[in-house]
């Protein structure tokens, strides 16, 4: 299936209730075991469980099916919102595959949703032709630790990567492209089948300052917010250029410089930057894109990073923004044509959505999209570990690949007992 989508959903109206309610205390902790959702930051944000319509989709028209789909079915909703911000009402969470093949996309409509923005906490109730009593949601059983892990390569081994680099850098320096994005995967075997509410636990509580997302057996904690549009306004945060950290603060402290000092990390950080001025400039009336970028420091590593906002004109729905921007050269390339291409030749992988735009959107077309970085895909036992980096005139292959090992590690650590 290339561009038809397979929906799963009732013929009545959805109906949305928003309440507030007291605050809950942690919110991964509220999660069931069956098919949980989650969009988590600095502990705010959104969990939800249960299933009241899905959409799956694939191919190069996936987002656009996708926002068609939105749009048909949030417009017949009925929609109830007793706190009226940004999360409440009818929402919808979403995953999407890097590439236009073969990998699917789903969107997932839940069933429950509790959310928590500074001193607001609500619950959200979604049901179809009628409202759905509110209740006041309770922290679930402590999910057990993964045990046993194994890791071994994925597609391709250390060695067979760093030569993928090389060549990778040859285009570069030929003149064929200005930079690629490369990734490998790792696989992990664990003992029993994973349940994920433990690595989210972990990741959202190690990893605060990041994303800790978890939709349709994909979950992660990325650093790197696609786009958030928020009552006409939108932000996107760029990164590209990356150090690993050493634990100790002076060290670091240098090293975040020597990285704002870096030739190679800035040219890198100044085409992913370019890249997404250029792609959100169609949409909006006004824009600041900064003309340094700030150190964001993470427990492992630290990146170059540049928030990039504008003035909405309106039209555009959080989804089509992403869209626009996907993929961004902090994960592609440029140009982006010839990098996509490159991939596809280097990579010897299917990146599944590794590097999609994963979030939510509500019926007003706000939301958020980050990009599935720091993560992995998972099925039963066995689970996929993703990680890239940015390659130009400069890459040195160990380097690169020393800095992949790095970006393994919250995935790692995550999954580990």
């Amino acid at each position: 299936m290339t561009t038809a989508a397979i929906e799963r959903q009732g013929t009545a109206p959805l109906v949305a209730r928003t309440v507030r309610i007291d605050d809950p205390g942690s919110l991964v902790e509220l999660l069931p075991e069956e098919a949980p959702l989650s969009w988590l930051h600095h502990g705010d944000g959104l969990v939800g469980w249960g299933e009241v319509a899905r959409l799956e989709l694939s191919g190069p028209t996936r987002f656009v099916n996708a926002e068609a789909w939105w749009q048909q079915t949030s417009s017949h909703g009925v929609v109830r919102d007793e706190v009226d911000l940004p999360g409440t009402g009818l929402l919808a969470f979403g995953s999407f595959a890097y590439a236009d093949e073969p990998s699917d996309s789903v969107l997932v409509i839940p069933s429950t949703i509790v959310g928590r923005r500074g001193d607001v906490s609500w619950l959200t109730s979604i049901s179809r032709g009628a409202l759905t009593a509110p209740f006041q949601p309770q922290p679930a059983p402590a999910p057990p630790l993964p045990e046993g892990a194994v890791f071994s390569d994925g597609a391709m081994s250390g060695a067979s990567w760093e030569l993928a680099v090389a060549d990778a850098v040859a285009h570069i320096r030929a003149g064929r492209l200005d930079k690629v994005v490369l990734a490998r995967d790792l696989i992990v075997e664990l003992d029993a089948p994973l349940d994920v509410r433990a690595p989210l636990a972990r990741l959202a509580e190690r990893y605060p300052s990041c994303w800790t997302f978890h939709v349709d057996k994909m979950f992660g904690a990325t650093p790197e917010m696609l786009v958030r549009r928020e009552r006409g306004l939108v932000t996107s945060r760029v990164l590209a250029g990356t150090i690993r950290r050493t634990g100790d603060d002076t060290s670091d402290l240098a090293l975040a410089a020597a990285l704002a000092r870096s030739s190679k990390d800035l040219e890198e950080h100044e085409l992913a930057v370019r890249s997404v001025a250029d792609a959100l400039a169609p949409y909006c009336t006004s824009m600041n894109v900064p003309e340094s970028p700030f150190v964001l420091h993470l427990p492992n590593v630290m990146h170059l990073a540049t928030d990039v906002t504008g003035v909405l004109d309106d039209r555009t729905s959080s989804l089509g923004l992403a869209a626009a921007l996907h993929p961004s050269a902090a994960v592609g390339g440029t140009p982006t044509g010839d990098a996509v291409a490159l991939i596809g030749e280097l990579e010897q992988m299917d990146r599944g959505r590794y590097a999609g735009p994963v979030g939510w959107m509500d019926s007003h077309g706000d939301g958020e999209w980050g990009i599935a970085l720091r993560s992995a895909a998972y099925d039963g036992n066995r689970a996929r570990l993703f990680a890239g980096c940015g390659i130009v005139a400069d890459s040195d292959p160990a380097a690169e690949f020393a800095e992949a090992a790095a970006k393994f590690v919250p995935i790692r650590d995550a999954v580990s007992s």
